[in-house]
């Protein structure tokens, strides 16, 4: 005849170990609050980039070309003279208004016509 002690055995040493909790406990390393956390909940939304709306390369009426990016919203614009010019932003307050950047650069168009004038050089009309 079979001994019962040892099934017996078996089936304890396996109620022993359903009773252990298979779920992790989440340990908390720090418990100090967060010194920003106040700061970040008032803080005003953070407005994303414009979206670029067309890059076109223009030629002026004295036959150069320049390269424009303009982005959705018209109050900023990047111009270069060169395809792979140094870059210039222009920026402005209302949509459709006249972008500017420092040194002299001023800026008015769209993305068919603009006006542009560069430092110390007399205002351009260049086409799309």
């Amino acid at each position: 005849m079979k001994s019962p002690i040892l099934p017996a055995i078996a089936v304890a040493s396996l109620f022993a170990l359903a009773a252990c909790n298979p779920k992790p406990t989440t340990e908390v390393v720090d418990a100090n609050p967060d010194p920003m956390a106040n700061t970040l909940a008032n803080a005003a939304p953070i407005a994303l980039p414009p979206a670029i709306e067309a890059e076109k390369s223009m030629r002026c009426k004295d036959n150069s070309l320049v390269f424009v990016t303009f982005f959705q919203g018209a109050k900023q614009v990047v111009v270069r003279t060169e395809k792979d010019g140094t870059p210039t932003t222009l920026t402005g307050e209302t949509e459709g208004g006249e972008l500017t950047a420092p040194g002299g650069w001023a800026f008015k168009g769209n993305t068919s016509n603009i006006t542009l004038t560069q430092p110390g050089k007399p205002a351009l009309t260049c086409k799309a």
